[in-house]
């Protein structure tokens, strides 16, 4: 039998070696809180709101730039901060951005607003504001294990009587990056609230759950969003967008365990009843971060999940993917199809062609690893169109845009020859021949047939 001095020296062992984990993982985050606007509205609590995270992630074993939160910064100091993150997170393991204060969506983009912002045209918007891809852009390349982008800045635009096209509240959604998590205080579109009590109620609980030991990244994350959901009554609900984490990541790790004493008699094992069996298929799927999984992966299969909060939320495209497979079109996301979803094959090679009816621009790439990148290398063409109009094929599948005046089309068939002539066909039926403005196979590896 196990003496009570070699159990608590198994024990003592145990919690020094998590102990030296912890001091051994490298984290760096950059606190910024913005809260004394000069030519906009002020917020009350931005200010709290960075120095309670620094505090708390100062605690949890994280290095700030700056050596502290960095509070009221304008243009210039806050470009200089974000520079410094990017230059510090070299060769670190958790790179951490936190941001509270006013943020708006121009155009589609995210922008962070340095208290001296005073913008009276779109134009002044990139000199004036901070993109938050360029953060991203900070991240990208510096070698971390894990990146996370935290926004608790989705309060009402403050610009909305200056002509900008903002949007009329909150961020716009963004696809995170390889290994990076972004958490919004409420979902993209969305106003969150600044609070009345010293702390925004996203930042409140963020706090909290941070602390607690033994959740992972995805449990911290999900816990915060129903204490926000359940303190603002339903009102606001945090959103998080993920791509895939390699390993598992706990602000605070999970306690070690304390070895069981064994009696030196055996006793009789308690059995246990056997386990129901589960049917997945009507087990459904809650979690905002698998909902997102599932709506990603949907996506990289060429069906095109509408935003999760619509009406119609994904069901359209879970239909489509079940009638594919021959299943019941239920339209239910479930713990048996984001199996399935996970289980199928990545499709590639990518082509994909887009267009921007309005300003006449258009754009396509082939032989992508994936559909985020084909749409990504199309639209890069497109200048500063958005160019919203999307056609994406895998394989050997091809696609060709026909265009003249006012009409388009875009079509894929199996074939280059198939797909011009489709094109042809369809943009002419209104009585004039369109021509071929540019095809192009998934597979192909030369470069396109297009009239540039």
């Amino acid at each position: 039998m196990r003496s009570l001095a070699h159990i608590a020296a198994l024990v003592m062992a145990a919690l020094l070696m998590a102990a030296g984990a912890a001091r051994a993982e490298k984290r760096i985050a950059l606190i910024v809180g913005n809260a004394a606007y000069q030519s906009i509205t002020r917020l009350d609590n931005p200010r709290n709101d960075a120095k309670l995270m620094g505090e708390t992630l100062t605690a949890l074993g994280f290095a700030l730039v700056g050596d502290g939160a960095q509070l009221d910064l304008d243009k210039a100091a806050l470009d200089s901060a974000v520079q410094n993150f990017g230059r510090q997170i070299q060769g670190a393991d958790v790179a951490l951005f936190y941001y509270a204060g006013h943020g708006v969506q121009i155009s589609g983009a995210n922008y962070l607003v340095p208290v001296n912002a005073n913008p009276t045209r779109e134009a002044d918007v990139d000199f004036q504001m901070v993109d938050v891809n360029l953060v991203l852009r900070q991240m990208q390349g510096s070698g971390t294990r894990l990146n996370m982008v935290i926004l608790d800045a989705c309060r009402n635009n403050p610009f909305g009587a200056r002509g900008l096209r903002a949007a009329e509240g909150g961020l716009a959604q963004m696809r995170a990056p390889e290994g990076t998590l972004i958490s919004y205080a409420t979902q993209p579109g969305s106003v969150a609230q600044d609070g009345t009590n010293g702390n925004s109620p996203y930042t409140k609980a963020l706090a909290t759950m941070v602390r607690r030991s033994g959740l992972d990244i995805f449990q911290t994350f999900n816990q915060v969003g129903l204490a926000v959901k359940r303190a603002t009554g339903g009102l606001q609900q945090p959103w998080v967008s993920s791509s895939p984490i390699d390993g598992t990541f706990y602000f605070v790790a999970p306690a070690p365990a304390v070895p069981l004493i064994v009696p030196e008699k055996p006793v009789q094992e308690a059995r246990l009843p056997d386990a129901p069996n589960i049917d997945f298929d009507r087990l459904p799927v809650t979690d905002p971060i698998k909902l997102t999984e599932i709506s990603d992966r949907l996506y990289e299969l060429n069906f095109d999940p509408g935003p999760l909060n619509s009406k119609n939320g994904i069901a359209v495209a879970i239909r489509d993917f079940q009638l594919k497979g021959n299943l019941p079109p239920t339209g239910e996301a479930t713990e048996g199809l984001l199996q399935r979803l996970r289980g199928t094959k990545d499709l590639k090679p990518w082509g994909s062609i887009v267009f921007d009816v309005k300003d006449k621009k258009w754009g396509m790439s082939w032989d992508q690893p994936s559909r985020k990148s084909a749409v990504a290398e199309a639209r890069a063409k497109c200048g500063t169109a958005a160019c919203p109009l999307e056609l994406s094929f895998f394989g050997t599948s091809c696609g060709a845009f026909a265009a003249l005046g006012g009409n388009w089309s875009l079509v894929q068939r199996s074939t280059l020859a198939q797909a011009r002539d489709a094109a042809i066909d369809q943009c002419s039926k209104a009585g004039r021949s369109c021509p071929v403005v540019g095809a192009i196979c998934a597979n192909t590896v030369n470069g396109p047939d297009a009239k540039l």
